[in-house]
């Protein structure tokens, strides 16, 4: 998450100075202005932490470029002076994106960090070797930040939360608290394993959709083509000896729209493709998709099933059994992959327990968002007292469940894209033969 410093000045004179992290440099003035509200004091500056490139010299050797985050130009140059280099350019980097690192990466991260925990290995030293042998350079960027603010005695959950963007939110969460724990390598284990199962299930929902959608197109467009171009050469020619028959006719009228409106109807679904994509990517559209992506025949079930399970992975890996545990609560809702389910929960369930002092079983099922399977299990945990094992049991549950009922939705999925090929060609192979029906009308052609 970007850094920000602020400056200000108190009505006696003195000097104040601190730094906020926030998602914008609006989100961070909001909390610097608060901030001076209640300790009175006037803001003065805010700069943002950037990254800036630059190339420095020892004698006698070759230069050497670098990059390295400050708030001002002359923070970096003070540091490199007093490692005695000669600075011969800072310059700020205007274009500093750094997408996210590929799930398989982080989970490869986490992974590793587990095992050689319990091969008794220093964290420092860990994230030093992992530092060193990470490829992707905005998650090497970030464990590097993370192990210098550990070493400079900063609290490692905020250490971690800082890069909840690279991490995700549940992960950084998790990898935070384990080194406030007593048993690190078994956070860090329970963590992997969650991500694995995570990251496993995409890989498989993805191979399960993205083929026959790839199929689907090729065949769209190799229709419309066929029906734009090469079938009416033939059929107009044919036209001419006699009357049309009605597919054929029908097929040509057709062929005549798509011809004429070719450009219309491709700037149109250009259009509606780019609007989309900009509307999933708000949190409104988030929120309405993951809402009805649930309906979905054949995946939608299992996409629902697979939200309950992942957050009743984090419920069970974070739940102390104390109280009802609303942060616990809050932020399994959060890391469930359904924006929908997440504002039920939030808006529905946490203020039920909070306000009307209802319990969990009655308040989740108010949200109308968990199957009645899982509103069971969790009011037979609350009955018995193991509501954290009930989570465990139900997260398996549906795991097994989920990854034995995608390969049949794969298969299912296999089978209707056939299908449909099928009913294409048997279409196009009928309007095609059609032709040969046609008798001529004009004596003269013989």
């Amino acid at each position: 998450m970007p850094e920000f410093r602020f400056q200000g000045v108190k009505p006696g004179g003195r000097a104040v100075q601190g730094v906020v992290s926030a998602e914008t440099r609006a989100q961070a003035k909001k909390i610097v202005l608060d901030l001076a509200q209640k300790n009175q004091f006037k803001l003065t500056e805010l700069k943002a932490r950037s990254t800036y490139v630059y190339k420095v010299r020892r004698d006698g050797e070759k230069p050497v470029t670098g990059e390295q985050k400050a708030f001002t130009k002359e923070e970096v140059q003070q540091a490199l002076q007093h490692l005695d280099f000669k600075v011969l350019s800072v310059q700020r980097k205007f274009l500093d994106f750094k997408p996210k690192p590929p799930a398989t990466e982080i989970v490869t991260f986490v992974r590793v960090s587990a095992d050689l925990l319990r091969e008794k290995l220093p964290f420092n030293e860990i994230l030093q070797l992992l530092t060193n042998d990470i490829e992707n350079k905005t998650l090497r960027d970030s464990v590097r930040d993370i192990n210098n603010d550990l070493k400079q005695g900063k609290d490692s959950e905020q250490a971690f939360l800082k890069h909840e963007k690279v991490f995700g939110k549940f992960t950084a969460h998790m990898l935070g608290l384990a080194s406030k724990s007593g048993n690190m390598a078994e956070i860090y284990d329970s963590t992997a394993k969650f991500l694995e199962r995570q990251t496993e299930f995409k890989k498989n929902l993805k191979s399960a959709l993205i083929m026959p959608a790839v199929t689907m197109f090729i065949l769209m467009l190799a229709v419309i083509y066929y029906v734009a171009y090469i079938f009416p050469a033939t059929a107009e020619l044919f036209a001419k000896l006699g009357q049309v028959p009605p597919m054929t006719a029908a097929t040509l009228k057709l062929s005549h729209f798509l011809t004429a409106n070719f450009w219309w109807m491709g700037l149109a679904f250009i259009a509606v493709g780019i609007f989309f994509a900009r509307f999933a990517s708000t949190e409104k559209g988030r929120f309405y998709i993951d809402k009805y992506m649930t309906k979905v025949p054949a995946i939608g079930s299992l996409l629902h099933k697979t939200n309950i399970e992942i957050f009743c992975r984090v419920f069970y890996a974070m739940y102390s059994g104390s109280g009802e545990n609303i942060d616990v609560i809050k932020l399994a809702a959060e890391s469930c992959g359904n924006k929908y389910m997440e504002h039920q929960i939030k808006s529905v369930a946490i203020p039920m327990m909070v306000t009307q002092g209802k319990g969990l079983t009655e308040s989740l099922a108010a949200t109308n968002v968990f199957t009645e399977t899982a509103i069971s299990r969790f009011h037979s945990g609350a009955e018995t007292g193991t509501v954290k094992n009930t989570a465990l049991q139900l997260a398996n549950y549906y795991e097994k469940e989920t990854g034995y009922k995608l390969k049949n939705a794969i298969d299912l999925i296999q089978v209707m894209v056939s299908m449909i090929i099928m009913v294409v060609m048997i279409a196009l192979t009928i309007v095609s033969s059609e032709s040969a029906m046609i008798s001529p009308t004009n004596p003269s052609v013989g």
